[in-house]
């Protein structure tokens, strides 16, 4: 893998290419690190122990629902204690039948997304990756997709710089050294727990309704961007470099990421998403990952993140979306980015994903979209949490590194070399970024230019502080 590495915290002037094998060396105690605390808060560690307690004969989905109905009887025994009593009055009344019904759908849905795999790959933070074949992936039970197989690679923009088409290997499940065989793309299985840790199972994959920064009343979702608007964009590019930042509550998530986007802020909204995010609720823990997302309804009833329903084709058999990236950034040491370029394809219309080194990702076909079936009429790039207001306080949910943007290089997150692509397929710079920050007490952005950087920005910030209560 060749990732961009800064090292020199006093200007941004120096910078090289570093082979990720050659400097493995310098990642391997954090990684093993890693590795062991993931092997201890596996998402699949308590269902294994919950199933082996219950019965081991009894199917995966039978035994959440009879340990769930053991816990439950659990606390309508009497035991001798006041603070059980006051949580009797509290306890909302068990209903067996919803309960079944709920996890009949989540064994009816999981059967539909989690595709038969040629080979199986474990991950050290407890992932499954299964080796789907491509034509057998969720985009094609698209009724429009039926039958069909992925698209020939597109034209690139003209401007990018020649690749070598270097593989790409900033994956943790990837570092074991299996990848999945040709013909086949590589998709994280969906679990039953992560269909139970959801807030709404029905609506598991997906995204509440409007996440993209119009004005500051955006439903506890707080933004720092920096956008451009006003002119037809064909695509978007830019690199990010990934942090790891905290995440105080199960249904709070912290991400950065770019926005191709299109229509009116109201119902007809279209976007085309991509980036790096932190989100317990989806994943089972507090790795950063990998992540897309589209929808042509304002969130509402089409699009989901990663493979989660039909729509996005996956092409590549190293990229798994959903995934864990590594390595990340630290504070004061080593920063590591990834490029990423989403375009339309001027001979089809369909809008591609490239990752890193030209690496193509997939597409997601024209037809999904309304407006954005001819162009984009705004890009964003930065960074997004939820803000759930625990205990009444400002979440301490961290955005990019946790610190504020004037902290600057090795410091503060970053997005650098904002491009976008024009209607003959140029990438160019930009020439009007603005820079907007929903709450810059909390977390705030600062941008600027440079000739090695090009357009850029810092952001993010802690979350609650004595400015930000």
């Amino acid at each position: 893998m060749v990732i961009m590495c800064w090292m020199d915290t006093k200007t941004r002037n120096k910078w090289g290419y570093f082979d990720h094998r050659r400097r493995q060396h310098q990642c391997t105690k954090r990684t093993n690190t890693t590795t062991d605390s993931a092997k201890e808060m596996t998402p699949g560690s308590f269902s294994n122990m919950a199933s082996s307690w219950c019965n081991k004969k009894i199917s995966s989905v039978i035994s959440v629902f009879v340990c769930f109905l053991l816990v439950v009887s659990s606390k309508i025994c009497p035991v001798s204690s006041s603070e059980t009593g006051s949580r009797h009055a509290t306890n909302q009344t068990f209903r067996p039948q919803e309960e079944l019904q709920k996890l009949k759908y989540i064994r009816e849905h999981l059967e539909k997304i989690n595709k038969p795999a040629v080979k199986t790959i474990q991950s050290p933070v407890g992932d499954l990756i299964d080796c789907v074949l491509s034509h057998q992936q969720p985009a094609f039970d698209h009724p429009q997709l039926k039958g069909q197989k992925p698209l020939e690679p597109p034209e690139r923009p003209k401007g990018l710089e020649p690749t070598g088409m270097v593989t790409e290997n900033f994956q943790l499940w990837d570092l074991s050294g299996e990848a999945c065989p040709e013909g086949t793309i590589p998709i994280r299985r969906t679990t039953e727990q992560d269909m139970l840790r959801a807030s709404s199972v029905r609506r598991f994959g997906r995204k509440l309704r409007r996440h993209v920064r119009r004005d500051t009343n955006s439903n506890g979702h707080e933004h720092a961007v920096g956008y451009v608007t006003g002119d037809q964009y064909y695509g978007a590019k830019a690199s990010i470099n990934v942090w790891a930042p905290r995440v105080s509550s199960q249904y709070e998530f912290s991400l950065s990421q770019m926005w191709v986007i299109s229509g009116s802020f109201g119902d007809d909204l279209n976007t085309i998403e991509a980036g790096w995010q932190v989100s317990p609720e989806l994943y089972g823990d507090n790795y950063p990952r990998f992540f897309t997302y589209w929808t042509s309804d304002a969130y509402q009833a089409t699009g989901c993140y990663n493979l989660l329903c039909s729509g996005f084709v996956q092409t590549n058999n190293r990229v798994a979306i959903g995934a864990a990236i590594s390595p990340t950034s630290s504070y004061s040491g080593g920063q590591f980015d990834i490029s990423l370029l989403v375009w339309k394809d001027p001979k089809h219309g369909n809008w591609w994903l490239e990752f890193g080194n030209g690496v193509l990702v997939g597409y997601w076909p024209s037809f999904l979209f309304t407006h954005l079936r001819d162009h984009a009429s705004m890009v964003q790039f930065g960074g997004e949490i939820v803000n759930s207001m625990p205990s009444g306080f400002h979440t301490s949910t961290q955005m990019g590194s946790g610190h504020f943007a004037g902290e600057g290089f090795g410091k503060a997150s970053y997005f650098r070399n904002l491009q976008v692509v024009d209607w003959d397929n140029n990438l160019l710079p930009l020439s009007n970024l603005r820079v907007l920050a929903d709450h810059p007490n909390c977390y705030d952005i600062q941008g600027g230019i440079n000739r090695v950087w090009g357009n850029y920005f810092y952001y993010g910030g802690p979350g609650r502080n004595v400015r930000c209560p």
